[in-house]
């Protein structure tokens, strides 16, 4: 059996707070054999579906009443990254259901059980034929709540970015898309990171990366990574839009420890 096959659940018995063990593979390293942000992303994801699914709304099921889970706001802080071929512990449950928004945390933990990192997301539901956000109440059955946060954010407003100082374009490709048909949200970050300055990437870690979804990207775009360094030290806005007609796509600011 693969190693990445060999991994570990522990759900706990009232279904609130879910587990997974997963390995970091070569792949999934950067220069350092440090775990890529990405690949937190991807694992948190992985950990998010499959708790969904022991819930009864996972995308699969919410799809058959023509509606999808859509991700509004990631908030990703790490003190440390596993090392390729090590393993990382996430823990993971929802924390708020409101009107239109649930909030699923996370937490991460190395093979030695000390806590390295913690995360919080917002999703919403959507409406597959009119694009829109519907309350949550007239979709979903009831789930059970663990309201203690991993990571505080009431999900203000990241700034616009005024000014760019490095900027990219890529063609949105097949292998960006996702079960909607719309790039997956772990790309965006992926994008966001590739307009780093060269000596901030290979001198510093990331220590947090906040996200703001607000328009789709679909097969065949192009789109604008577009990246400028704020007052802050070690801090950056970015912008991600569409080349044609310059809508946002998303927008994300990332810190940096030396």
């Amino acid at each position: 059996m693969p190693e990445a096959d060999l991994v570990h659940v522990v759900i706990r018995a009232d279904g609130c707070l879910f587990e997974r063990e997963f390995t970091v593979q070569p792949y999934e390293a950067d220069q350092r054999n440090a775990s890529r942000p990405v690949a937190l992303l991807n694992y948190m994801q992985s950990a998010a579906g499959e708790h969904a699914a022991l819930l009864g709304v996972s995308v699969a099921d919410l799809r058959k009443s023509g509606h999808t889970w859509v991700l509004s706001r990631i908030h990703l802080a790490m003190d440390s990254y596993p090392r390729g071929g090590r393993s990382v512990r996430i823990k993971t449950w929802p924390a708020a259901r409101e009107n239109l928004f649930t909030i699923r945390d996370f937490t991460f933990y190395n093979m030695d059980g000390i806590r390295i990192g913690s995360a919080t997301t917002s999703w919403a539901v959507l409406n597959l034929k009119t694009r829109r956000p519907v309350k949550l109440g007239a979709v979903l059955p009831d789930f059970p709540v663990h309201p203690e946060r991993a990571l505080v954010d009431p999900f203000t407003t990241i700034p616009e970015l005024k000014q760019t100082d490095y900027e990219l374009r890529l063609p949105v490709l097949r292998g960006d898309l996702d079960i909607n048909r719309h790039v997956n949200n772990t790309v965006y970050a992926g994008w966001a990171l590739e307009t780093i300055p060269e000596e901030i990437d290979s001198s510093c870690r990331l220590a947090s990366l906040e996200i703001a979804f607000r328009a789709e990207a679909l097969y065949g775009d192009t789109i604008v990574a577009r990246t400028a360094q704020t007052a802050e030290p070690h801090c950056y806005l970015h912008r991600i839009e569409n080349e044609r007609d310059g809508r946002e796509l998303a927008r994300i600011r990332t810190r940096w420890t030396p």
